[in-house]
């Protein structure tokens, strides 16, 4: 094992061309784009002590609670495109429901415990299912039954055995 390794550390001399000389490197050029001049906006960020941006986080009303949750609402069109992407992927569409839409203690508070943390599911999940019409028509019937309620569509796997997919189509009217 060592004679191999030996033989294979060891190279045949390599011919360097005398063409063209070798120069040190001497930093980037000037003209590099990230040298541009600075931008007179107000608004442009900097990587500078003061970083000049649009606020997009709320610290104290910024609930958010399912992925696009922080869009406008979706219509029915946007929604059934989002259930056709389930749908093509091969995962089962469930649809469910809760009056607070995020994970909240309420019984008890120990670490680890949250009375919020699975909302109810409205009916099963709809194996098979291959039209996202009939996804809507669910959705409409569960905001129906439940108008205090958040709803929201997932994607289960039935290969991984996880949520692939989740996000909400109804905040509460109320």
């Amino acid at each position: 094992m060592a004679s191999i390794s030996a033989s294979l550390a060891v190279s045949a001399p390599v011919e360097v061309s005398t063409s063209t000389p070798n120069r040190a490197f001497s930093g980037l050029s000037k003209s590099a784009s990230f040298f541009a001049p600075k931008s007179v906006n107000p608004l442009s960020i900097n990587n500078g002590s003061r970083i000049n941006a649009m606020l997009v986080v709320d610290p104290y009303n910024n609930l958010k609670y399912e992925t696009l949750s922080y869009l406008p609402p979706l219509t029915d069109e946007q929604i059934a495109k989002q259930v056709d992407y389930i749908i093509r992927n091969g995962w089962n569409p469930c649809i469910e429901f809760d009056r607070v839409g995020s994970v909240h203690r309420t019984n008890f508070s120990g670490s680890g415990y949250y009375d919020g943390r699975y909302w109810i599911m409205w009916k099963l999940p709809m194996f098979g299912c291959t039209d996202a019409a009939a996804v809507l028509r669910e959705i409409a019937e569960c905001a129906k039954a439940h108008p205090d309620s958040f709803v929201r569509v997932l994607g289960f796997s039935a290969l991984r055995q996880v949520q692939c997919a989740g996000f909400l189509v109804k905040k509460p009217s109320v």
